[in-house]
């Protein structure tokens, strides 16, 4: 009895001993062909590098226009890094549609004429922005292209210290519609649902820029904000 309970522990042994390997081998193969998640969420870290020119003025007091410096004025905006948070949903394997939301703060400073002047202070701008993308198949490198309407909510801007020294008291800029294209990638890391992501944006969007003494408009000029957003960061799909 010993030896048969012995020879059937025996084999039992070697038939794991002979399945475990092939068992292992097919767990690596099911995880790289098991669909991806159809969400995938990025934290970034983007850098918004706005344009700013004066396109036109509009209009402008019979005083400032007759200082020299507003004669033909000219600005440009800050540059400013921040964080971003993008969603994106897979419609199918190739195609996603992605939204961003951040906030980045702006000052419009004086260029030409006015080189230096300090004109708006504190402008807040959240880029919302929806693109539709096409993931290219090439490999475990996963570049895109997308395009889409954006809308730039622009809030708590106030006179800069040389507006103010004009007698300036209140600034308002206003919130547009504009559209945006994009480029990038990402880079799995490893079979994990992380990735390493890449993304360029550029926007074409304009604001008109009103400058008030107490009621009274004194100048509206209208600019090209026209920013690249160029993001890096890490991506999480589920």
């Amino acid at each position: 009895m010993k030896k048969i309970l012995g020879r059937g522990r025996l084999a039992r042994i070697l038939g794991t001993a002979v399945a475990a390997p092939a068992l292992l081998a097919a767990m690596p193969a099911h995880a790289a062909d098991a669909p991806e998640g159809k969400w995938q969420v990025k934290l970034l870290a983007t850098g918004v590098l706005a344009d700013g020119n004066i396109d036109t003025v509009r209009s402008i007091n019979p005083a400032l226009a007759s200082m020299g410096a507003f004669s033909a004025p000219q600005t440009t905006a800050s540059n400013n890094v921040t964080p971003t948070l993008a969603l994106e949903y897979f419609v199918k394997p190739n195609i996603s549609i992605e939204t961003i939301a951040g906030i980045s703060a702006h000052h419009v400073t004086g260029s030409g004429s006015l080189e230096g002047a300090s004109l708006v202070d504190h402008v807040l701008i959240i880029p919302a922005t929806l693109t539709v993308k096409y993931h290219l198949p090439l490999g475990p490198i996963r570049p895109y292209v997308g395009a889409g309407p954006a809308v730039f909510l622009v809030m708590g801007e106030r006179p800069g210290a040389t507006a103010a020294a004009l007698g300036v008291t209140r600034t308002s800029l206003s919130s547009d519609l504009g559209v945006a294209i994009q480029f990038g990638f990402d880079v799995p890391i490893k079979k994990t649902p992380y990735s390493l992501t890449f993304d360029a944006k550029k926007y074409w969007m304009d604001t008109t820029a009103h400058f008030y003494v107490g009621d009274n408009e004194v100048l509206q000029t209208k600019h090209s904000l026209d920013p690249w957003l160029l993001s890096a960061g890490i991506a999480y799909r589920f």
